[in-house]
């Protein structure tokens, strides 16, 4: 029975535990008691949160044979570890299959040693921390998570249920992964190669027109999208909404739009096989030149290196 444990370290982020749920319903699902879970740190005893919360806790060294280390700290960078706390830590590691570092996780795997020479990530804001303090480390800072050998690491907080996702998909298949996604109210699975930033998210525009008109646009990508067209659905004449739309989002209509069907085409480059003039049609590109030069523009890597990169995690 492959063993679980997550290790937490004071200050750590409480949303992170959630992270367990992912294995739990594998349980769940797979109808038996596959997984067995614990909560450890390295001394024992409760260890308090970032929020003030404290969890009980069982000594490392005492949880027995672990399959999976799931490292948790704070909400930024954790301060360096005593060096008897990274040999704890890293005893551990030799002797699992895998280890992971949760968000700002990946500092304790780096403190560690067990980064150098590899790619990893983190929450995008710290990225640049970690190659300052890691420069060893190959840092990538728009993956959800990354894979190398039995290292992983992921992005900011609800990434880490991504990583869990694929760590069961390893283990159980691609079915009980999906069905794990699902029952946790997943949007969908996001490959580790996915950016971590979100379009939408980014515009947060503050009218329930524009936001309309937003959706819109990401519900029907293979249409032209005119001003028109897009101050239609917002009850607006043209002139007005492009006025409100630059004011709420800060671009144009025209840019938000391509921004929608990048974010779109990337998406499907990562999650997908389709070929490339495929996208290209369904996100509105039209062709194959035009989608190109919009990943120039944007990432500086045209839509097949992309998609290298994704396969890579």
């Amino acid at each position: 029975m492959p063993h679980v444990s997550m290790v937490l370290t004071p200050s750590f982020q409480f949303l992170a535990l959630g992270v367990q749920a992912a294995f739990e319903l594998a349980n769940v699902l797979k109808d038996e008691a596959y997984y067995s879970l614990s909560i450890s740190s390295v001394e024992g005893g409760p260890v308090t949160s970032s929020s003030g919360f404290a969890v009980p806790t069982v000594k490392l060294r005492e949880v027995g044979p672990t399959d999976t280390l799931l490292l948790l700290a704070g909400l930024t960078p954790p301060p360096q570890q005593d060096e008897m706390t990274l040999e704890a830590l890293r005893s551990m590691a030799k002797v699992s299959r895998r280890v992971a570092g949760l968000c700002t996780g990946a500092f304790l795997l780096g403190q560690m040693g067990l980064l150098d020479g590899r790619r990893a990530t983190t929450h995008w804001s710290y990225a640049q921390d970690m190659r300052r303090g890691f420069p060893n480390v190959r840092v990538e800072d728009d993956r959800i998570f990354i894979n190398e050998g039995p290292v992983w690491t992921s992005a900011g907080l609800t990434a880490g249920l991504d990583l869990a996702v694929a760590l069961i998909e390893k283990d159980l298949g691609r079915d009980i992964a999906s069905a794990v996604a699902r029952r946790l109210v997943m949007h969908h699975r996001r490959a580790g190669g996915q950016s971590q930033h979100s379009e939408l998210l980014e515009l947060a525009p503050s009218t329930d027109r524009i936001q309309k008109a937003l959706i819109h646009a990401k519900a029907n990508l293979s249409n032209l999208l005119t001003v028109e067209e897009l101050a239609d659905v917002a009850a607006l004449s043209p002139r007005q909404f492009s006025r409100a739309f630059r004011s709420e989002t800060g671009k144009t209509p025209a840019k938000a739009v391509e921004q929608i069907r990048i974010e779109a085409a990337r998406l499907m480059i990562e999650e997908t096989r389709h070929p490339m003039d495929q996208v290209a049609r369904e996100t509105g590109f039209v062709d194959l030149r035009r989608m190109r030069e919009a990943f120039l523009r944007q990432y500086g890597q045209p839509p097949q290196t992309i998609r290298r990169l994704a396969r890579a995690v």
